[in-house]
């Protein structure tokens, strides 16, 4: 297959051969033809074009560079640094193979992924039927050589007595109970009741990773990783995590059967640990409970030459994490299907918090009314969830900076905007999207520097939010600080593409303030945001500074169509998103050159 990363441990013990070229021709056109592979024309071309090198034996091929060229339409000046095109289209390639084998290729033959680190496909035989064995199989993939082969067997005696002092480290801690985050995550009462405020998220119940060496030094790695990994999943407050004591009370080899069925557990990760001289290599994935289908799978590869080892815990806990219990997520892609197949007019509580990201990712006004009245309800029946409330004084900021279906009468928008994001932080302190509504409503009340000492705080507690690195991110930008924002919108972009539209539209606004002309036309045609009215008005500038008065203009009369009385008070919308003196200057006179009814 040209050097495909083929993966073979998906493969039954009856089908040990791999996927044939038609085989993998016919699933390609069956994940085609299918209404759940959600994509654009340009991402359809994108995974035809690499299936179709891999199989030409092509696969070395398949760059940044020959993509941007062959399917984009690049120039031969390319430049991945400048033009992160095909790590964004890459991204909603995986997220819509991801999609389509939730919904409708559960049942495929053949699995088609583009793993992350590359873009060369993978190609491997699908499970079609859920194991009938109580104990599901091992998560690793069969034994690979050992990382530093060929190099002494045995490790260095001091990663050795590194190692006992971390095993330590974590023991002292749990004993004192100041491990944060993890600890009785999930809290149970008598009679196996939960003591929740507000509705059950999806839940999931980290079962101990397993050391395939049969190394001590394994075992304390294979430890500080549960409970690292518990750890950081339990700073994702929107995530339901099993606690730290039922985890410990479950093997490695534990079957579905062995979880007590009142957790409610609708996610299991797992993992494992190998170690050698060196390196470190460690698997992991997701099951969905009832029919153990893996929804991702994982491996990370690490060096132990650093002697770092507690940065390397917690660094691949902290990549683990991020993947797994992001808004746009693993865990909640999957939940999200399960969603769509309820009824629509279902305002269950949770619901609302998919359809709130939902939002987030397209900023238009029809969804914002839709969700803006769910999670009144939601909070109306449950008071004291915390989430809701965050997700609520975003919906009440954006009929103030968005226009998005003001309320006639009461309290103005931005002053509910506040109150709810203050409801939410006195719920729960610590509820990161508490902290980023708390943050973002300061930052538009007149109060950036308080603002970013609550995003400050945020991003300490959780930096692997990427929701919340890409919303601190955008108000450190239009404070002024466009070189640490643009940074902290990469990094969001780079850890999960799944709000890239929002994160490329930033991108590209800061690029154009930076006077780098040529990259803002690039990121602005990758954000999809046309139902966003600011997209329009931030295209327009970028177009006309570009010389493409065409394009311009047709952004700017679809802005002005959208928000007709923007420009009734244009500087008091700059002041109120905090741009400085000299920006507001630069966008003044943008506006005015691009045409608008500028004052």
């Amino acid at each position: 297959m040209g050097g495909a990363d083929l993966r073979v441990d998906e493969v039954p013990h009856d089908r040990l051969d791999r996927p044939a070229a038609d085989e993998i021709r016919a699933q390609l056109e069956r994940v085609e033809c299918s209404r759940e592979f959600d994509a654009p024309d340009r991402v359809r071309r994108f995974l035809h074009y690499v299936v179709e090198e891999a199989l030409a034996g092509r696969a070395d091929r398949i760059k940044a560079y020959t993509i941007a060229l062959e399917v984009f339409g690049r120039s031969v000046d390319f430049d991945a640094r400048n033009d992160p095109i095909v790590r964004i289209e890459a991204g909603r390639l995986r997220r819509a193979l991801e999609r389509y084998y939730l919904l409708a290729g559960q049942a495929d033959p053949v699995s088609i992924s583009i793993p992350k680190g590359g873009y060369a496909p993978a190609f491997a035989f699908k499970l079609t039927q859920p194991p009938v064995e109580t104990v599901p199989p091992d998560p690793v993939e069969p034994p690979s050589p050992p990382l530093g082969e060929g190099l002494a067997a045995r490790p260095l005696p001091w990663l050795r007595w590194t190692i006992a002092a971390v095993a330590v480290l974590i023991a002292g801690l749990l004993g004192a109970g100041l491990w944060s985050g993890a600890t009785d995550a999930w809290r149970l009462r008598p009679g196996g009741h939960v003591d929740e405020a507000g509705p059950k998220g999806p839940s999931v119940l980290v079962r101990p990773f397993a050391n395939l060496g049969g190394d001590a030094e394994g075992e304390l790695y294979a430890a500080g990783l549960t409970d690292e990994v518990l750890s950081q999943l339990a700073r994702f407050k929107e995530l339901r995590v099993v606690g730290r004591e039922t985890t410990k009370s479950l093997t490695a080899t534990a079957g579905a059967s062995d979880i007590p069925a009142d957790l409610g557990v609708r996610y299991v990760l797992e993992g494992t640990v190998r170690t050698s001289a060196h390196g470190l290599r460690v698997n992991t994935r997701v099951l969905a409970d009832e029919s153990a289908i893996v929804l991702w799978a994982h491996t990370y590869e690490a060096d132990l030459t650093s002697g770092n080892i507690v940065g390397i815990v917690v660094d691949v806990a902290g990549q683990v994490a991020s993947t797994v219990a992001q808004p746009y997520g693993i865990i909640f892609q999957a939940d999200e299907s399960r969603a769509l197949q309820r009824a629509p007019d279902d305002l269950a509580a949770y619901t609302c918090t998919l359809r709130f990201y939902q939002y987030r990712a397209v900023l238009s006004a029809e969804e914002h009314a839709a969700v803006r009245d769910c999670l009144e309800r939601a909070v109306a029946r449950y008071p004291k969830y915390g989430t809701a409330w965050a997700m609520l004084s975003f919906l009440y900021l954006d009929e103030d900076r968005f226009q998005f279906n003001p309320k006639a009468g009461g309290p103005p928008a931005i002053e509910r905007a506040l109150e709810a994001a203050r409801h939410s932080v006195r719920i729960d302190q610590d509820n990161i999207r508490g902290l980023q509504a708390l943050m973002t409503a300061l930052f538009f009340t007149g109060e950036p520097a308080e603002a970013f000492r609550i995003g400050e705080r945020a991003l300490a507690l959780n930096p692997n939010d990427t929701e919340l690195l890409g919303e601190f991110g955008t108000r450190v930008a239009l404070a002024g600080d466009w070189k640490r924002g643009s940074e902290l919108l990469e990094k969001a972009l780079d850890m999960n593409p799944g709000n890239s539209g929002f994160y490329a539209g930033m991108l590209a606004l800061a690029a154009f303030i930076r006077h780098d002309s040529a990259r803002a036309v690039t990121l602005i045609r990758q954000a999809d945001l046309r139902k966003f009215p600011i997209f329009h008005f931030v295209a327009a500038l970028i177009y006309v500074e570009a010389g493409l008065e065409e394009e311009g203009a047709k952004s700017r009369a679809r802005f002005l169509e959208m928000q007709p009385r923007f420009f009734d008070a244009f500087d008091a919308e700059l002041a109120k998103r905090n741009f400085g003196p000299e920006d507001r200057r630069f966008m003044t006179e943008a506006a005015r050159k691009a045409g608008f009814p500028v004052p």
